[in-house]
């Protein structure tokens, strides 16, 4: 009883040993309202499907510093993204502008729902030519007609 004890607690210490500071919060809480709504803007690079605001990733972290920074230097929002853009591509916004280069991230899904939809429109067509429905013969009619009124059997 006193081993499982024991290895209970080194599981509950081993957490904290994994524990990290607490993220910086700016002294100013406008500051730090202005940083949370522009990162939700931002793409995390290295986790790609959150946004900066979201993301505990040190890049994530780095950019909400550089960010508050820029801000405190008085830049404004579209500076700032502008300057992110220019630094990391249209791929750091959440939200990319609709323009040639990133025509296939808005329009890619749609496009391959509906090869799907073909393909799959392709394969019922074809299916149902090459294998026409056969009528059954004389002796084929009757066990089935027999089998139909045939009493269930229960065991």
């Amino acid at each position: 009883m006193a081993k499982l004890l024991a290895l209970l607690l080194g599981l509950v210490l081993a957490g904290a040993v994994l524990a990290k500071e607490a993220p910086t919060v700016a002294a100013d809480p406008v500051l730090e309202k202005r940083v949370m709504a522009l990162a939700v803007e931002l793409r995390c690079l290295v986790c790609q499907n959150q946004t900066i605001a979201d993301s505990h990733a040190e890049l994530a972290v780095d950019l909400r510093n550089q960010i508050r920074e820029k801000l405190k230097e008085g830049m404004n929002e579209a500076q700032i993204i502008d300057y992110m853009v220019a630094r990391y591509g249209d791929f750091v916004r959440y939200r990319p502008p609709v323009k040639a280069t990133t025509a296939p991230l808005w329009f890619g899904p749609f496009a391959l729902l509906l090869a799907a939809l073909a393909g799959l429109f392709y394969y019922i067509v074809r299916r149902r030519r090459s294998a026409p429905a056969q009528e059954l013969s004389e002796e084929e009619q009757l066990r089935v007609r027999s089998l139909l009124e045939a009493p269930e059997e229960r065991p």
